[in-house]
């Protein structure tokens, strides 16, 4: 593998088209994901009275959170997807499918078998009033009826992302959102059930994102097989293993932003609404780094299913050039209207006037945080999760908490410090590791 020969190819017009083919609808999905959750606000905020809102606001929070942690069936099954289409293996396309689906519903059973915990742990961190805990214990007792869709919904998805249906994807979304508003207007305005309405509206939106996910991946299988031996304890060893790994890696990462947030309310109510208002900066920054994170998933994955070293080099290639080329967007954007996007998330001078201090965070994140955005992408093709799985808790025991340690007398910006010390890290060590494989020649295998 020639460095004149990576270097020749690199212009190749067609794997940048495959790439922004994928990424541009994923993009775009990510763009659509908040809406479900911004109707239910915008219903919320005009019902009569404030704890319906505060509540469900606090209960969706909750479910987001499992939900997120839960995240390792959504990247595994990308993974797995890809490579069986690499491999052009029906059979393998299959299991790679049910598989996913049958420890999405073992999964989501676990959630239903544990929702009063989750609902009580939820309660206590939220310590709110007794009428927001009634629409929040309310709003959570419906959503969490959802959890069987939401969970198998995180493994279609990946599925269809690693089979390149990247625009199946994203009408399927548009949909469910034109579902979920015209629901909860029928459910709130004209049968007026109030949050119980919000949150069951929300709940037929994910089943018909399940229902129509499935229904598509069926199709794109056109003879799909199913074998009962693929659900032996067996043969289940190798995801069972690749999940837990990704689980601790999602695990270590919420941790440090946890710790971000819950140190940042000790430092004061400015600090917390500060982080607050950079956490949507990065909430922005990850809609479109996550969509060429999704691309390099699954042309990595698929390059790999046909052991192509060559070919996994050069979707890297391309695909750094792209994450590049939009983290520098980011910045410049931020750089030049950083202080104009601030106050359309709030109209408080004094809060727009402390969070100059922080700009300089806002616009090297995406500089910073692309790296390890898109080498997450690059090892969830190769399947690689023990990489991953290493990266991300080395990063936050040995750097993120160490660095915080280091400049803890800068206080709430310690942390910010702290954050892009670690973001780095993830991406040295997964671009240095991937470096490695290339070299011995084992990043196909």
């Amino acid at each position: 593998m020639s460095s004149h020969r990576i270097l020749s190819n690199f212009l190749q017009i067609s794997l940048h088209q495959k790439i922004l083919l994928i990424a541009g609808p994923m993009i775009l999905s990510n763009i659509t994901t908040p809406l479900m959750g911004l109707v239910d606000t915008a219903v919320l905020g005009h019902m009569d009275g404030a704890h319906f809102l505060a509540g469900a606001s606090i209960a969706t929070l909750i479910i987001t959170q499992v939900y997120w942690v839960c995240g390792f069936l959504r990247m595994t099954s990308t993974g797995l997807s890809a490579q069986a289409k690499g491999k052009n293996d029906n059979d393998l396309c299959s299991k790679s499918l049910f598989q996913g689906l049958f420890i999405s519903l073992l999964l989501a059973g676990l959630l239903l078998l544990l929702q009063q915990p989750i609902l009580q742990w939820g309660i206590y961190l939220a310590n709110t009033t007794a009428e927001i805990e009634t629409s929040l214990t309310e709003y959570f007792n419906v959503r969490i009826w959802g959890a069987p869709a939401a969970m198998a919904n995180l493994a279609l998805v990946g599925w269809l992302i690693g089979q390149q249906k990247a625009k199946r994807v994203l009408l399927i979304q548009v949909a469910a959102n034109l579902l979920n508003v015209g629901l909860n207007f029928w459910f709130v305005l004209g049968l007026e059930l109030e949050v119980f309405g919000v949150a069951l509206a929300t709940v037929f939106a994910e089943y018909f994102i399940c229902i129509v996910s499935l229904l598509m991946a069926l199709n794109v299988l056109a003879r799909p097989t199913f074998k009962p031996k693929w659900f032996s304890v067996e043969n289940l060893k190798p995801l069972l293993r690749l999940n837990g790994n990704t689980f601790l890696r999602n695990l270590m990462l919420q941790a440090c932003i946890a710790f971000l947030i819950f140190k940042g309310v000790g430092y004061g109510t400015s600090e917390a609404a500060i982080n607050a208002i950079i956490m949507q900066f990065f909430t922005l920054i990850a809609l479109g780094l996550d969509g060429v994170a999704f691309a390099a998933e699954a042309l990595v994955g698929e390059k790999k299913g046909q052991q192509d070293q060559l070919g996994i080099v050069q979707v890297t290639l391309h695909g750094l050039l792209w994450s590049m080329l939009l983290a520098v967007a980011y910045s410049c954007v931020f750089g030049f209207w950083g202080t104009e996007i601030t106050a359309l998330l709030t109209d408080q001078i004094l809060l727009r006037q402390n969070m100059q201090d922080y700009m300089i965070f806002v616009v090297l994140l995406p500089l910073i945080a692309h790296w390890c955005f898109f080498f997450d992408g690059i090892f969830v093709g190769l399947t690689r999760a023990t990489a991953m799985r290493n990266s991300m808790i080395l990063s936050g025991f040995f750097v993120y908490f160490p660095t915080f340690l280091l400049f803890s007398t800068y206080q709430n910006q310690a942390l910010w410090i702290a954050m892009l010390f670690f973001m780095c890290s993830r991406g040295v060590t997964l671009a240095g590791y991937f470096t490695y494989l290339c070299r011995k020649k084992l990043v196909a295998f």
